[in-house]
Formats: C-alpha cells, sequence, structure tokens
C-alpha cells in the first residue's frame, strides 16, 4: 500500500467489525438522535455537547476511532469503511457529522505531514483524550484560495536558531472552532505556506461566537483570531516550512469523496421519508407512491442519481485503499454531482410532501437547509465543475482528443457481455460529450470561463454513469446497496439514458450558442438520432423504480423521526 492510504494508516476494516461499528451508531442514533431532539437543538443554535462527548467516548461509539490506526488506539479504517460511516451519521444529523468529519479532516495534515513522533505524540493524544479537532484554513478575503493567505508565522530565534513561531490572522467558517480540543492551522511562514498544531487555551488563540446559520446549526462553527500566538518549533508539521499547500491538495480527493458520502447519506434520508410518506398520503383515494406524476417527477431520477454517485463513491474509495495516489478530480466529480443531486433531492422531498415539507415538525424541511453546505464547503460546486475541466481537458489533449471514446469502448465491450446496465446509453453519452469537447477546442471556445463550468459538469455525469455500469454489471452487489439487482440495473440505465439525454442537449447549446459552427454538422456528431433511440425503455424502468423504492421503504404511518 502507498499514498493517501499509507500515510493515513488506513488498513480497513473486515466486514464483521464494520458492521458491529455500523450498528452501535446505528443503535445510538436511533435511541438518541431523534427528529424531536435535534429539532430543539437547531431552533436554539445549540451545539450538542453531551450527544458528541458521547460519540467521542472511547467505551461508547467512538466513532472518532474509526480513521485512527490501529498502533495509535483506533481502529484503522480505511475510506469505504469511513465512507460508510459517514453516509449513516449524516443521515440523522449533516451538522453532527461535519463535527465528526472536521476531526478527521483536523488530524489529515498530522498524517499526511508530520514526522513519526507528532504523529506519536498528538494522535494518540487525540485518540486517548477523545479530542475533536478544528481545521484551520479558510480566511474571509481568501476562501477556498488557499495561496492568498493572510494568517502569518513569524519565526521567534534564540540567535541563530529558530525554536518557534509566532501566528497572527484570523480564520472564518472553522467548524468545532469554539470547541476544539486541537487545531491544526495553516499559515504564511518565511519559507511558505505551512502548517502548525495549535492546542486549546494557547494565549492569544481566541474563538468568537457560534455563527447563526441556515443549515447545520448543530455544528460548532466559529470565527478564530491569532494574536501573537507562540508554537515551539516541534509544532511546525513536517517541521520544514513551506510543504503546507501540497500537504492540504494531497488529501483533497479523500476529503471530498468523504463530503461526498455525507451528502449522499442526507439527500437519501430526505428521499426515504418522501418514499414512506407517499404510501400513507392519499390524493383521490389513492396513495401518492401509485401516481407516476408524483413518483417519476420528483422521487425516481434522484434515487437513480444518488445511487450512480455511491458507485462513483465505492469506485474511487477502492482505488484510494489500494493505494492510488492523486484522485484530486475523482474526488471533485463525487462531490460535485452528490452534493448538487442530494441538495435537489431534498428540495423534492419538500415538495413531495406538500405544505408540511414546509413545518419544522416533520424532518425534510430541516434536512434541506442542511444539506446546502455540502455544495459549498471543501470546495463550491464552481471550483468542482473548474477542478474536473481542467484536468480532464488536459487528460483529453495528452490522448489526441480520444479520452472519452476510449472509456466508451470499454463501455461497449460491457455491453456485449451483458447484462443490460445501459453501457449502451453511457458509451453513447461519452462519445457525445467528446464531440463536445472538439467542437469546444476547434471554435477555441474555452476562452468562455462559462464553458469550462459547463464542460466540468458534463464531465461529471459522463464518468458516474460510467461507473454505475461498471459496478451494476457485477455479480454481487455492495453492502450498501439496498435494492435487488433488478432494481439498481434498471436505475443504471436510467441514468445513463439522462445522461446522454443531458450531455446532447446541453453540449449542443453550450457549442451552438458560442459559435458560428454548422449546427446540422454538430446535430450529425451528436448522434442525436442514437441519443434519441437510447432512450427506450426508459419510462419502463422508472416505474420499476417506483415499485421497488416502495417495497424496500415499506411505511404503515406517518414517522417524524
Amino acid at each position: 500500500m502507498s499514498g493517501i492510504a499509507e500515510n493515513l494508516g488506513m488498513v480497513g476494516l473486515d466486514a464483521d467489525t464494520r458492521k458491529m461499528v455500523l450498528d452501535t451508531i446505528r443503535e445510538y442514533g436511533n435511541k438518541k438522535l431523534t427528529h424531536d431532539k435535534l429539532i430543539e437543538f437547531d431552533k436554539h443554535n445549540e451545539f450538542p455537547k453531551d450527544i458528541m462527548k458521547d460519540l467521542y467516548d472511547p467505551n461508547g461509539v467512538a466513532v472518532n476511532m474509526l480513521m485512527i490506526p490501529e498502533k495509535f488506539g483506533g481502529l484503522g479504517g480505511n475510506s469505504f469503511d469511513i465512507y460508510r460511516a459517514c453516509e449513516l451519521i449524516s443521515g440523522y444529523d449533516l451538522g453532527i457529522c461535519t463535527s465528526v468529519f472536521a476531526t478527521f479532516l483536523g488530524m489529515d495534515p498530522i498524517f499526511v505531514g508530520g514526522t513519526q513522533a507528532q504523529k506519536e505524540k498528538w494522535i494518540k493524544k487525540i485518540a486517548e483524550e477523545g479530542c475533536m479537532v478544528a481545521y484551520g484554513a479558510t480566511e474571509a478575503a481568501a476562501g477556498s484560495d488557499l495561496l492568498h493567505l493572510k494568517t502569518r508565522a513569524e519565526r521567534v530565534m534564540e540567535g541563530d536558531k529558530i525554536v518557534g513561531y509566532k501566528i497572527n490572522g484570523g480564520k472564518m467558517w472553522i467548524t468545532n472552532g469554539g470547541v476544539a480540543q486541537v487545531y491544526t492551522v495553516l499559515a504564511r511562514a518565511p519559507k511558505g505556506v505551512s502548517w502548525f498544531i495549535v492546542e486549546k487555551g494557547t494565549k492569544g488563540l481566541t474563538a468568537d461566537k457560534h455563527e447563526d446559520k441556515h443549515g447545520i446549526r448543530l455544528s460548532d462553527t466559529t470565527p478564530l483570531s491569532f494574536q501573537d500566538v507562540y508554537v515551539p518549533l516541534e509544532n511546525l508539521i513536517g517541521e520544514v516550512e513551506g510543504k503546507g499547500l501540497r500537504q492540504a491538495q494531497a488529501v483533497f480527493g479523500y476529503t471530498r469523496l468523504l463530503v461526498a458520502a455525507m451528502a449522499l447519506g442526507a439527500g437519501w434520508k430526505a428521499l426515504e421519508h418522501a418514499i414512506r410518506y407517499s404510501q400513507i398520503r392519499l390524493v383521490g383515494g389513492q396513495p401518492l407512491c401509485t401516481k407516476q406524476g408524483f413518483t417519476h417527477k420528483l422521487l425516481v431520477p434522484y434515487v437513480a442519481r444518488l445511487e450512480a454517485c455511491r458507485a462513483f463513491i465505492e469506485e474511487i474509495a477502492r482505488r484510494i485503499d489500494g493505494g492510488e495516489e492523486g484522485l484530486q478530480t475523482e474526488g471533485a466529480i463525487a462531490k460535485l454531482l452528490a452534493s448538487e443531486t442530494a441538495n435537489k433531492a431534498c428540495d423534492n422531498a419538500i415538495q413531495a410532501y406538500g405544505g408540511n415539507g414546509y413545518v419544522r415538525e416533520f424532518p425534510v424541511e430541516k434536512i434541506k437547509r442542511d444539506i446546502k453546505i455540502t455544495c459549498i464547503y471543501e470546495g463550491t460546486t464552481e471550483i468542482l465543475e473548474m477542478t474536473t475541466f481542467r484536468q480532464r481537458w488536459q487528460d483529453n489533449i495528452n490522448a489526441d482528443g480520444r479520452y472519452y471514446d476510449k472509456v466508451a469502448e470499454s463501455l461497449d465491450a460491457l455491453h456485449a457481455k451483458g447484462p443490460d446496465v445501459g453501457a449502451d446509453a453511457a458509451a453513447i453519452a461519452l462519445r457525445a460529450l467528446s464531440a463536445v469537447l472538439k467542437a469546444c477546442y476547434d471554435q477555441k471556445l474555452t476562452a468562455n470561463q462559462h464553458a469550462h463550468l459547463k464542460l466540468g459538469e458534463l464531465m461529471a455525469y459522463a464518468e458516474t454513469a460510467a461507473s454505475f455500469c461498471r459496478e451494476a454489471a457485477k455479480e454481487t452487489l455492495s453492502e450498501a446497496v439496498v435494492f435487488d439487482h433488478d432494481a439498481w440495473r434498471a436505475m443504471s440505465r436510467v441514468h445513463a439514458r439522462q445522461t446522454a439525454s443531458w450531455i446532447a442537449s446541453e453540449g449542443l447549446a453550450l457549442v451552438a450558442g458560442s459559435s458560428d459552427i454548422d449546427q446540422v454538422g454538430l446535430v450529425e456528431t451528436l448522434n442525436l438520432k442514437a441519443v434519441a433511440k437510447a432512450q427506450k425503455g426508459q419510462i419502463a424502468d422508472m416505474d420499476l423504480i417506483a415499485k421497488k423504492m416502495t417495497e424496500v421503504f415499506k411505511e404503515e404511518s406517518i414517522t417524524k423521526s
């Protein structure tokens, strides 16, 4: 094993241990994380100290131990294990999951860049004392732009020897900012941006009041102020200046994958509530779940797309756990499509409830407020679209304009082998994307920033469609999939067809709307006839998914928890 997995000590749990961990979280969540209790914390904008104490208790739920390697007293979970936990916890409360995730995130700089002595000292301390950790990177004027940090770390000298640093500046939107015991802080040292470890109570470190946020109100979020905050040299992570940006970027693929998992959990919980509600809400004497206009508009497309996101998340998690390095683009794609899909799914869940969805008595109102943050933190949707575009545009140039054509060829081979998972429609989608990229190149449309964002979005659709086909074709489905083969493969077909239609229509609009290209020739290049033909069977598959989802999420009465 090498790369991020090795740096983070991600050995992985066996299936029985993972089930035990998830069952422990589920048992606690069902008892203590009821909607009635959570909405009270939300109402008062209150951080749930006792709940977090329970979750971090080494003799209790001990969710923080999941990421800590066994040699430091933890469980040594890998990407797959942590994705499963993040999905589950966020289904109860995304704010609580955000606080847990922040501890995972705050330890990353130590795992990736710390010396062995620093890991021994700080990771053991975090494990043994159940410390909450805060990740101090974002600043008011810099946002996600880590290159323009204002917070500075000035050397403290004894003669010609560096003995420590004084940190001055401020951070914004810091999760766990007011409750953490350990902070990892990014600051500009004389030789470049660097990470520092700061302990709670250090003179000059001040956390401002908890922000009054739109959502995730159970997550403590504060500004931080640093006024001559002294840290010894041994608290410079890696004990070498100037490696902070590389250390931060090294885990983007992994951390964004976990935010995608959080969005998946919250988005699916909203849909689950809506599916259950639709079975007991009568319209014209019939339950809503029997109304095709209801299920096929509000629920089924997002059930399929969230499961496409699951397939992609799991595929990338396995690659990380197998030692593959980088994957920043894949992490960006996972978070981009999962967060945007979950946000729309939550909006539709409110619509599905009608007036009931708009009041706080029912859980979908809160989930909708919470989910929006997943489109913002750990890289906004627009940053992720740009990240995806830049890397894949270069990949396509390096492949002589055939990057997605080659993936399409692999999908042709998959379709030829069977079973029918929509690989033929996905191949059509990828070839349409390849044609759009060629047209953009020929017409020099990438001088237009709008093209960057739109192409990044289309790339995300295409790559998740391809991944879903690969995963759905397997004889054994993932333990996380609650549907049978027939339903999951129908979802893969639905997502592949939607992707082909979306890429063709949006690509056509982008190129035709930005250039004087021969539109007839463009229509032929995009092969719109093949896109149209690929839509055959879509309604029948959506009917099947609607039936299966009500079987899986059966409801006898309205639930508020």
